[in-house]
């Protein structure tokens, strides 16, 4: 029986609602589930293209976003 996910450690909601796993609950898991989300460790390398290329040109954005603040 999988344990019982942990808001804040595990996932988190966004401003829209929408549950979003972290980068430790998707590491936890081990492995690319090809859905595209936001804190994929492993590079979406189960998203097909082209929709893989355009989340890591998103994700690269976000992160020069986040240094230029």
């Amino acid at each position: 029986m999988p344990k019982p996910l942990k808001e804040g450690i595990d996932f988190y909601y966004n401003e829209h609602g929408y549950m979003v796993f972290t980068e430790h609950f998707l590491l936890e898991r081990g492995y690319c589930c090809g859905n595209g989300c936001m804190h994929c460790p492993y590079a979406y390398e189960k998203v097909p293209e082209p929709a893989r290329t355009a989340l890591l040109a998103s994700r690269q954005a976000r992160d020069k976003e986040k240094r230029d603040i």
